[in-house]
């Protein structure tokens, strides 16, 4: 059975944040940073000159030191110098120079965007036009980049992510302000707010400016997040000590020392020596990974924002996303074996995103939340990428805060209470006894429970790891039973959501138990979709907006069949040969 979403409801007409989000958003076409040419085709100049520095060396040498340099013949420069033709040479190069500056000119100029109410536009292009939109209620999260270079000149870079492969929209470059006053003004809008809540606050550190020089310098030295002007409630931080002794305790470093210990033990076995050259690109390769995962990772922060999940990193190349509320689809705690004695963990997510368009190809932001944590620290980040497990999802738009805050408060004692749990604890449906012939290790940890507004998946008794689906996100679930989990009367699970590291599947279950969670999450996540109104998290103030969507998007779905009682399965005393796949109903978001 399929559920075919309704189209969306037409968002309402927000005039006064139109005009508070002027100059950038006022719908009028807008253009980059006037520096934009020189940082995107600088590289190629640097290259250029860096050839022709290494052609003159030999000459300049001769110049200051008569006989220094070497007299070889047919060298272009020294020819080019004896035959009195550096004249036309330079004429030529600063020809070339020119071309050059007046086509990144002319594609500077070529390069617009428009922000209105409803979508973002760029338009690019000279002689091949491109034009990409895309529409605010489908941004999966906005990410402000500061590479080194662009950084040193007080710009950056500004991303929006859409739902879909090369979908993503990039501006670059912009200001340093105003790319972050532009990121914050595109997410008020695409919230659906009805009042006027653009104040112009920028996301960097507040001081005064004393010229561009200071004003570069105190940008270097101050911290990646400036609390106050996010306006930012919670904050979490990874601690660079800790950061550290996660890579050194990770499989990336048990393969290395694997891989090393087999070259020393193939020496001493076969007394050939040269093996050792074979040890320079893995210590080569693994310090550069090393070094760059780190630098990465620096001044690591995960944010809770009144514009969402604001996750920064960087120490000289910085990067900042924030993600609009009910962009996660799937959320994974893990905890490798060598991470168990410290009790740390990392938390990777799902998302409607994939990189492309020249996109940035740092996946970190969008799939790793926390790189390394106590527990402690997973608490607090889940409860900023979940709050109360999407709760206001399935309570309503106007429930209170006391009574969201409560219900955050229970689902993360939930979720702290399944990350090291076993059996039946904490309310988890597990593998059986017969379940242990498949999972002889982690059949008692082996095991769901629903919470309010998601599913919690328990899993791994070496690698432990929870997952948990917010039900609204939930795309279908997959009941299946192979002729073994059939002789041994089990199944397994999958959750279906958008493509990620996550994978919310479980196996080895009771065939009932199966059924069950096959039942209740496909039922459980048409009503959760029916009222989640997260794409416009804010459009619910001052208007009722969010009910009205709710009541629109309830009287969408189809009714069930009569004589099913509370699920698909309800009329079926055994769980179905094969496997069976039901669509939830909605868009991805």
């Amino acid at each position: 059975m399929t559920f075919k979403p309704g189209p969306p409801p037409p968002a309402p007409a927000r005039r006064g944040n139109a005009a508070a989000a002027a100059p950038l958003t006022d719908g009028e076409w807008h253009r980059l940073h006037p520096l934009t040419p020189l940082l995107r085709g600088g590289i190629f100049l640097i290259v250029v000159l860096g050839i022709l520095v290494n052609n003159l060396r030999d000459t300049l040498v001769e110049m200051v030191i008569p006989g220094g340099g070497p007299q070889e013949d047919g060298d272009p420069v020294r020819y080019v110098y004896e035959h009195g033709a550096v004249g036309w040479v330079l004429l030529g190069i600063v020809g070339f120079l020119v071309v050059l500056i007046g086509l990144f000119w002319l594609s500077w100029r070529m390069h617009e965007f428009r922000v209105t109410g409803e979508i973002v536009e760029v338009r690019s292009g000279v002689l091949f036009r491109n034009h990409r939109k895309a529409r605010l209620d489908r941004i999966q999260g906005i990410n402000v980049s500061r590479p080194l270079i662009p950084r040193l000149f007080g710009t950056a870079k500004l991303e929006i992510a859409q739902a879909g492969n090369d979908a993503n929209v990039q501006l670059a470059y912009l200001g340093a302000k105003a790319g972050d006053d532009l990121r914050q003004r595109i997410l008020v809008l695409a919230s659906g707010a009805q009042e006027d809540e653009a104040d112009g606050q920028s996301d960097r550190p507040r001081y005064d400016s004393e010229g561009i020089v200071s004003d570069r310098v105190h940008e270097f030295l101050s911290p990646e997040l400036d609390a106050g002007a996010v306006r930012a409630t919670r904050i979490v931080k990874v601690h660079p000590g800790r950061l550290i002794a996660s890579m050194v305790l990770s499989g990336t470093t048990v393969f290395l020392l694997a891989v090393i210990a087999a070259i020393i033990i193939s020496i001493a076995v076969t007394g050939e020596y040269f093996l050792l050259v074979s040890l320079f690109p893995a210590v080569i390769g693994a310090g550069g990974y090393y070094v760059r995962k780190f630098s990465k990772s620096l001044q690591y922060t995960i944010a809770d924002t009144r514009d969402g999940i604001r996750i920064g990193f960087g120490l000289v190349s910085t990067s900042n996303e924030t993600l609009p509320p009910g962009r996660i689809h799937a959320v994974s705690v893990a905890q490798p074996l060598l991470w168990r004695p410290f009790g740390w963990w990392d938390i990777r997510i799902n998302r409607a995103t994939n990189a492309g368009n020249g996109a940035s190809s740092n996946q970190q932001v969008s799939s790793i939340v926390l790189p390394v944590g106590t527990a402690a620290d997973v608490r607090q980040v889940l409860e900023i990428i979940l709050p109360s497990l999407v709760g206001s999802a399935v309570v309503g738009p106007q429930a209170s805060k006391d009574l969201l805050r409560e219900g955050s408060a229970e689902a993360v004692s939930v979720v702290d209470d399944s990350l090291t749990t076993t059996g039946d604890q904490g309310g988890f449906r597990h593998s059986p006894r017969r379940g242990r012939w498949l999972r002889p290790l982690s059949a008692r940890r082996n095991g769901y429970r629903f919470v309010q507004g998601a599913v919690l998946l328990r899993l791994g008794a070496v690698w432990r790891s929870l997952v948990v689906v917010p039900l609204p996100r939930v795309q279908s679930v997959k009941v299946s039973q192979g002729p073994v989990d059939r002789l041994l009367r089990l199944a397994s699970v999958h959750v279906q959501t958008v493509h990620g590291p996550v994978t919310a599947a479980i196996g080895a279950l009771d065939a009932r138990d199966a059924q069950q969670l096959w039942s209740e999450a496909s039922s459980r996540a048409v009503e959760a979709a029916a009222t989640d109104t997260s794409h416009r998290w804010r459009s619910g103030r001052g208007s009722g907006a969010s009910g009205q969507e709710a009541r629109v998007a309830a009287d969408t779905l189809p009714a069930r069949p009569s004589g099913q009682g509370d699920g698909p399965w309800a009329s079926h005393t055994e769980p179905p040969v094969g496997w069976t796949d039901v669509p939830a109903p909605g868009a991805v978001r």
